[in-house]
């Protein structure tokens, strides 16, 4: 193994790991009560952010996704601190404590957050490619979503509008199998997502999502396709290990399916690759899985010390200037 492929390969399980262990913290904190509303947790499928987002130029690409936004937030390099407190809903959160779980956003990091609406990201992030288009900014956008919102209108028209315009984006379906309680194959009428990409004549790729360094490859490739103007579908097969949401008791699967699933864990799966190529170190192994805890520890305490929102912050952030039916002097100055 060269020494680059060996330093990414450790960058790469410690993205990982941070986002796992930021996830085991808001799922204990969501126990705790101190995270209220919905709260949905990415365990199991961090190769996916990790190794999309990691690929891309984050000086100039941009990344909407949905509602499971925590890991793809921290692996845009959004601050753990600021999502912590979002999910606290407090006022030093990426989104002042008005947003929650499913609504972190950082335009500094190109990321331009997560949405309730399940697949409504999808023709937001072809609006942002048009725009980079537009501007000849070179940049290339990518959008994540569910195996649910694949077969929602909004995907299909915006993925042919991409296609007619032409445009630098990249429509990356995390399949992890389970639509809410649903199991997709029940739901679809093809098995490979990716053969959905030929209906409007750009290029689809099925690529096994538990293996970051497949997903990192299937990004560079979709990547460079998409700022020459060809958009392209990525299938990502994954699995997420907990619930739909965290109010979600799970009665439609088995333990023994997660538990089947958990071996092929894309933290473990790297790990065996670094170990094979023999550039395994315990003691760095070690080392980064302390500074994760640290992080998703250091993010609750910042969380916990910040106030909540004063009360008059709900009349702020609602609008990007003045509105013209709101001229009494009360709304003066705000945005």
């Amino acid at each position: 193994m060269k020494k680059t492929d060996a330093k990414l390969y450790w960058e790469l399980r410690n993205d990982m790991v941070r986002i796992r262990r930021f996830e085991e913290k808001a799922g204990q904190m969501y126990g705790l009560r101190k995270i209220g509303g919905f709260c949905h947790l990415y365990n199991g499928q961090e190769a996916v952010a990790v190794g999309f987002i990691g690929a891309m130029d984050h000086e100039r690409d941009k990344v909407l996704t949905g509602y499971r936004d925590h890991g793809h937030a921290l692996a845009a390099g959004m601050s753990p601190d600021a999502i912590m407190a979002e999910l606290f809903g407090k006022v030093t959160g990426s989104s002042r404590g008005k947003g929650g779980s499913m609504h972190l956003f950082d335009p500094g990091k190109g990321f331009l957050g997560g949405n309730g609406i399940v697949g409504a990201q999808i023709p937001v992030a072809v609006g942002v490619a048009f725009a980079q288009k537009y501007r000849k900014t070179g940049g290339a956008t990518a959008v994540f979503f569910g195996d649910g919102a694949i077969h929602q209108g909004a995907f299909h028209e915006a993925l042919n509008l991409a296609k007619i315009w032409d445009l630098p984006a990249v429509l990356v379906c995390e399949n992890n199998q389970w639509g809410m309680g649903t199991n997709w194959k029940r739901v679809s009428a093809v098995e490979d997502f990716s053969l959905m990409a030929s209906a409007y004549g750009v290029r689809g790729e099925r690529v096994d999502g538990m293996d970051v360094l497949a997903v990192r490859d299937a990004a560079v490739r979709a990547l460079k396709d998409a700022r020459a103007g060809r958009p392209v579908l990525i299938e990502a097969r994954t699995y997420r290990y907990k619930g739909h949401s965290m109010s979600d008791p799970q009665k439609y699967r088995t333990r023994d399916e997660v538990d089947e699933y958990r071996k092929q864990d894309p933290i473990y799966l790297l790990e065996e690759k670094i170990k094979a190529a023999g550039a395994w170190d315990e003691a760095r192994a070690a080392a980064q899985d302390a500074a994760a805890d640290a992080m998703a520890a250091g993010a609750v305490a910042f969380a916990e010390s910040s106030p909540e929102p004063a009360p008059h912050t709900i009349y702020e952030d609602v609008y990007a200037g003045r509105p013209f039916f709101m001229g009494e002097p009360a709304y003066a100055g705000r945005n």
